[in-house]
């Protein structure tokens, strides 16, 4: 009869703690969807992993900053456990989501963290050139990205500028060192790119960068 009471006492503290733990998992995410720092602060003290992801895999630092949830970012930025490399099922990196979002003071903070700027596959100069975030762009060139960085597809920043940010993105990389003659895998150039989306300002300026790399008197 006490060995049955201690296994019902013990199958009900299961049940009341993954209770509990199911409770707490839902909560937090709730409290990052609707930007809820206090709340996210209490879970945090209570002992819940700020590196839990979500039921889709979703970082918590990734879905704040997906979710312009700034009370949220600044909760867990606080958490002395706080991974700002956990990526997302797309391997997408809190440093990328604050680039192609222009958040530049976030931006630092995460470099200062230690987050990876230089990551294999798409990088961070990659998401900032795609919205031509030009002072994003600088911040990483002077960390030390690497300009000619390539996606797992052979794309560089430059190509992306070319066909979705703006000309004063591809301006910055080519001023910078930027190759122009790279392709992917495609064998498709960064002026592939610019004709493709119909861009005559940014079609000139890469056919301009490309005269000046042939011999004098060949222009």
């Amino acid at each position: 009869m006490r060995s049955y009471f201690k296994k019902l006492l013990y199958l009900i503290t299961v049940i009341v703690f993954s209770s509990a733990a199911a409770g707490s998992f839902d909560d937090f995410f709730t409290a990052i969807r609707q930007d809820d720092g206090a709340a996210i602060e209490r879970l945090l003290r209570r002992g819940f992993d700020p590196n839990t992801r979500d039921a889709n895999g979703q970082p918590p630092l990734v879905l704040a900053i997906r979710e312009d949830s700034g009370r949220a970012i600044e909760a867990l930025l606080a958490a002395p456990k706080i991974n700002v490399e956990l990526r997302n099922p797309k391997d997408e990196s809190p440093l990328m989501l604050a680039a192609i979002k222009g958040q530049l003071t976030l931006a630092e903070r995460l470099i200062a963290r230690g987050a990876d700027i230089n990551k294999t596959g798409w990088t961070p100069l990659h998401y900032a050139a795609t919205n031509g975030h030009l002072r994003l762009m600088r911040l990483l060139l002077e960390q030390h990205a690497y300009i000619d960085a390539e996606s797992p597809n052979g794309t560089t920043p430059l190509m992306m500028a070319a066909q979705y940010g703006t000309a004063d993105a591809v301006r910055l990389l080519l001023e910078e060192g930027a190759d122009p003659t790279l392709r992917n895998q495609k064998k498709l150039t960064a002026l592939d790119f610019a004709h493709t989306s119909d861009r005559p300002e940014v079609t000139e300026l890469i056919a301009g960068a490309l005269r000046k790399r042939l011999p004098k008197g060949s222009w």
